[in-house]
């Protein structure tokens, strides 16, 4: 294996065990549910907003390494940001866990530490664990709280 991909492997098991952001959120403006039907996973993300911009983000769930770790890696990258800037955030790191887009050049990177979920791609299967918490931010940036949970069906 390679050095670029032994760090990465590393980024996802280290956000695995030790999730960041991890843990519901009283006073939310805005909140949304995702599952993942094919393996399991289970995901509530939880906004505070200050006008456009997202003061900070909560999650909890369960299932495999693959969606904690997407969790937790998403929520460090999108706090601070504007709606506008995490949807287009949603975007290039769905492209890149599809394979759509090349993979990022490594953590220094324009996607930071989200380079970590590139390898998702050569795994199928794995694609819709990595992108749940990111379907379940958009549908609580775009959605009212009373919508249905989003899947990856």
């Amino acid at each position: 294996m390679s050095e670029l991909t032994d760090l990465y492997q590393a980024v996802i098991l280290d956000h695995n065990r030790r999730p960041r952001n991890k843990g519901t959120m009283d006073d939310a403006d805005a909140h949304a549910e995702g599952k993942n039907p094919l393996c399991g996973d289970q995901l509530g993300v939880w906004l505070k907003l200050d006008g456009d911009r997202i003061a900070d983000v909560r999650f909890v769930g369960s299932g495999c390494a693959i969606s904690q770790a997407s969790a937790s890696l998403m929520t460090q990258a999108v706090k601070g940001k504007t709606r506008g800037e995490a949807l287009d955030l949603f975007e290039r790191v769905h492209d890149m866990v599809l394979g759509k887009s090349p993979a990022p050049a490594g953590p220094n990177g324009p996607l930071g530490a989200l380079a970590a979920l590139s390898g998702v791609s050569r795994f199928p299967i794995r694609v819709k664990c990595a992108s749940l918490a990111w379907h379940t931010l958009r549908a609580a940036l775009e959605r009212s709280a009373n919508s249905a949970p989003v899947s990856t069906e």
